[in-house]
């Protein structure tokens, strides 16, 4: 074999070896996580609307070199890849039900020391999220297992916390959700006065069917988000002695003047369309509610309804607005659109997947409904 050759041939192997070995190194020097949802995508890069080159499955081990925005990058097929991060747990931080004590703790309140905290139904990264706690949040002690707080929420309800996220308070307060729901709980005599019998809602989930509508992180369609909230509010105003109609209860597409039909079809004392929003630029978030009528009782009730929202979400308060909407605009019925959230911030999306957050949101249009009305 000629010395040129064996030069070839040497020079072709190092290639060989780097392209085999070098991900792996690399791998090395960053961070383990776990897949924490059913199903991730992986982009080509830190956006949510690039490309999508893969897909990972709960449970896959993902390591994480860099964090950007919201965005974590990995190695995916050889090549430089990116998946939202708030869908990736620590491989260190897993825990399982181990038969540990839960101790009682010796402070009696504890304070969220970040935004966006999970709440959890067990003490673990591996327990499904039920809510979020933002920033200053202070809650009820009940114990301590390991490195998690087991603390009181609004309903009377329990939830775990990471204790690594919070701090112990002497301030004996709760949080804004919290205060809202048990000032609900405790004044009984009220509610029960300030009942929905006898008016008659119609409930619109906004969009459906080849209609997907926003178009959110991690592949979230506002159509569904606005499904599955309408069904929660549903429960809860047939619970207040409410008669709910729904413009659509499953996934399939309506024209905006058959759902002012639907709407005008009835004896209609209120009509609440549900959305989420989206927009470019991921930080911007919040709640709002529009109405058509400029100082009319639309007007009125969209101010109700999103005051009593303020009271039991924790999410930035966007107001009121007068809005040229179709459901609005041609509808004969006193008419509201509630835009619930943006799918395209990091938060906001995060938060209005869960049950406790659909729940708030179903308690707050049910309040705001009934002091409206009475």
């Amino acid at each position: 074999m000629t010395n040129a050759k064996r030069f070839s041939m040497v020079g072709f192997g190092i290639l060989l070896f780097l392209f085999i070995f070098l991900p792996a190194a690399n791998a090395q020097s960053g961070d383990a996580y776990k897949v924490g949802t059913s199903s991730l995508v992986v982009r080509s890069a830190p956006a949510s609307n690039s490309e999508i080159i893969g897909q990972l499955s709960q449970g896959q081990t993902v390591i994480v070199f860099k964090e950007q925005h919201g965005w974590a990058m990995t190695y995916y097929a050889g090549k430089e890849a990116w998946v939202a991060s708030q869908f990736l747990v620590a491989d260190s931080q897993q825990s399982t039900d181990s038969g540990e004590t839960v101790h009682k703790p010796s402070n009696d309140y504890i304070a969220v020391a970040a935004d966006g905290v999970n709440l959890r139904t067990g003490p673990g990264t591996n327990h499904q999220v039920i809510g979020s706690a933002l920033h200053g949040d202070t809650y009820k002690l009940t114990g301590t297992k390991g490195d998690w707080h087991r603390i009181v929420l609004g309903d009377g309800t329990t939830a775990w916390i990471a204790a690594w996220l919070t701090s112990p308070t002497n301030v004996h307060q709760t949080t804004r959700q919290t205060k809202a729901t048990n000032t609900s709980q405790s004044n009984g005599t009220q509610t029960k006065r300030a009942s929905l019998a006898g008016y008659n809602i119609v409930l619109d989930a906004g969009h459906g069917g080849k209609d997907p509508g926003a178009l959110g992180l991690d592949g979230l369609r506002e159509k569904d988000l606005t499904l599955s909230t309408a069904n929660r509010v549903r429960d809860v105003l047939q619970s207040e002695g409410a008669t709910v109609v729904a413009t659509r209860s499953g996934d399939e597409f309506l024209s905006l003047d058959k759902r002012v039909q639907i709407s005008n079809s009835y004896k209609t004392d209120a009509f609440i369309s549900l959305h989420f929003n989206a927009y470019p630029t991921m930080t911007v978030r919040g709640v709002s509610t529009h109405y058509y009528s400029n100082g009319g009782n639309d007007m009125a009730l969209a101010q109700s309804i999103q005051t009593a929202l303020m009271q039991h979400v924790n999410m930035p308060n966007r107001g009121i607005h007068q809005s040229d909407y179709h459901v609005l605009r041609t509808n004969s019925d006193l008419a509201v659109l509630v835009e619930l959230g943006f799918i395209t911030n990091q938060y906001d999306a995060g938060n209005i997947q869960t049950n406790q957050y659909q729940t708030d949101v179903a308690n707050a249009i049910a309040d705001g409904l009934k002091t409206y009305f009475n």
